[in-house]
């Protein structure tokens, strides 16, 4: 199955390896695992176009969460005929995207066109909700759905052959680094729920991970095992840094500064941090842990 899997990389900003999109060729076409925004969709129907593909032969879309970097042209592709499966708590979120664009026009403000274009809504009779544990059969291909919250409470990671498709759940990793970077985007960061989820990937054995930001990794335990002393680094840190009682332009500079740090030690510079701020702006973690900190910690 390794060998069926194609990389499609969405040169997202016109930066590359920030966002992945995987195709998966089947009996009746082919399916994807995640969409990108709307602004990608050029970009993924021409590497579609090289595999002798047109939008029309994708019969389903699976997407992780629905994040508009993830799940942003879910609409565009029912469109064009694929059948969508999601989280159940997020189907109504695509069905009828005006709330999450809304909330996301209060923080990319001006930026929400050139970042992430139009978000279409996906009839409902295009929509699969799935629950923990659901299976998806294309053809010949079959993904188990595995709840992983976390990053966000409507977050599956998708099982194949021993190969997760993580979505945000198993971090920001870019090729040629090892340095992982976890995205911490408000609102719904839980480093509890988090690590359970590494903990049920973990009792998979999996052989390979691929997350959306971004590629296809062979050392899945290795990675796990990173991810979870980072999340451990990033909890040590926001308690030292909330219990002074910080203001808000405080959180942003010292979370920012730390990251970015942090990156450097695992050397992360010039082009390369570019990327990895592409993929997972270091601004936003600032909002993510406080809200992580007032809604979990604070009154522990």
């Amino acid at each position: 199955m390794l060998d069926r899997i194609h990389l499609i990389d969405t040169h997202f900003q016109a930066v590359p390896e920030a966002i992945a999109v995987f195709c998966i060729p089947h009996d009746q076409g082919a399916l994807l695992i995640e969409t990108g925004p709307s602004t990608v969709t050029d970009t993924v129907t021409k590497r579609l176009d090289a595999m002798g593909l047109v939008p029309s032969d994708v019969t389903d879309v699976l997407v992780t969460h629905i994040h508009l970097d993830h799940a942003g042209a879910a609409g565009w592709w029912a469109e064009q005929g694929a059948t969508v499966h999601v989280h159940e708590v997020g189907a109504p979120h695509l069905a009828d995207p005006s709330k999450l664009m809304k909330s996301a026009s209060r923080i990319y403000g001006d930026d929400m066109d050139r970042l992430w274009g139009e978000m279409r809504p996906v009839p409902t009779a295009q929509l699969n909700a799935l629950a923990d544990g659901d299976t998806v059969t294309v053809g010949d291909v079959t993904l188990e759905a595995l709840d992983t919250p976390g990053h966000a409470y409507h977050h599956h990671a998708y099982l194949l052959d021993g190969i997760a498709f993580t979505g945000d759940v198993a971090g920001v990793r870019l090729p040629g680094s090892m340095h992982m970077s976890p995205p911490l985007a408000p609102p719904e960061i839980d480093l509890d729920a988090w690590r359970a989820s590494i903990d049920r990937l973990r009792a998979r054995e999996l052989t390979h991970i691929a997350p959306t930001h971004f590629g296809l990794f062979t050392d899945a335990e290795d990675h796990l095992d990173r991810l979870a002393d980072r999340l451990d680094a990033v909890e040590a840190f926001t308690k030292e840094l909330m219990t002074s009682d910080p203001t808000d332009n405080e959180i942003e500079t010292a979370v920012t500064d730390w990251l970015r740090s942090e990156a450097e030690a695992d050397g992360v510079e010039g082009p390369l941090w570019t990327r990895y701020e592409t993929a997972n702006p270091s601004w936003m973690a600032a909002m993510g842990l406080k809200r992580f900190w007032q809604k979990h910690r604070a009154d522990a």
